[in-house]
């Protein structure tokens, strides 16, 4: 199993390796308002945002247009674009679907578990670990793969497409909390071992408890990082 762009629902037609002038200005302005070097709410103009990725003003319009189906760039009157805003009530439904969806998708996949599928979702998760203990770069990208090497072998194209979109959601607030995000006394890979150990296992109950305490967790941490008095509501 080849790790996925960590950042993107539209990675399956947009492929890293195509080359196309309007690919790699979807995946760098993607990244950039993930990672927050694109600040919620900023507005994109077109000739800036030309001369920062050295492209042309047609590529920069259509990877904006794109992003716009990801929930990551909102029109402006028809005539030009900013990233989206982000509150807590935003955060607090992207987490809810998230794990309504996700629970979803893994039912789907442990219903119809193969001993492929299974190896996949394994090597995903070594992949993960190893990265971690390097602290690869690109840890993220590897972290991503597992979570949906979890889902992967669900039948439903359009559900585990949404679920894509969630993760990239999701992740845009744990980079606006900031890389001192604290998990207290977590042990967020003990907590990723246990996923796995349960659908190896073929526990279904097992697996869904552990994958949304797993997400619960880190949007109660989240939550509070952001400076939400209030827990998410899937927390309770």
């Amino acid at each position: 199993m080849q790790a996925q762009d960590p950042l993107s629902a539209q990675a399956q037609t947009l492929a890293p390796g195509d080359g196309s002038a309007t690919q790699r200005a979807y995946h760098t302005l993607r990244k950039m308002i993930v990672t927050g070097a694109l600040q919620p709410g900023e507005k994109l103009k077109i000739d800036g945002l030309r001369k920062r990725l050295d492209t042309g003003a047609s590529p920069i319009r259509e990877a904006l247009s794109l992003l716009t189906s990801d929930y990551l760039v909102e029109r402006i009157d028809q005539r030009g674009f900013r990233t989206a805003d982000v509150s807590a009530e935003n955060f607090d439904e992207i987490l809810t679907l998230r794990c309504t969806l996700e629970d979803l998708a893994l039912r789907e996949s442990l219903a119809a578990a193969t001993e492929a599928w299974e190896e996949d979702v394994v090597l995903a998760h070594h992949r993960m670990k190893r990265a971690k203990a390097a602290q690869d770069p690109d840890y993220e990208t590897f972290h991503k793969s597992f979570h949906m090497a979890l889902l992967s072998n669900a039948r439903s194209p359009i559900l585990l497409k949404f679920c894509s979109q969630l993760y990239d959601l999701n992740i845009r607030y744990r980079y606006l909390a900031g890389s001192a995000l604290s998990y207290g006394r977590r042990d967020v890979g003990d907590e990723h071992a246990g996923i796995l150990a349960a659908v190896v296992a073929r526990d279904v109950e097992a697996a869904s408890t552990r994958l949304l305490d797993h997400y619960r967790n880190t949007g109660a941490f989240l939550a509070e990082s952001l400076g939400d008095s209030a827990a998410p509501k899937v927390a309770e």
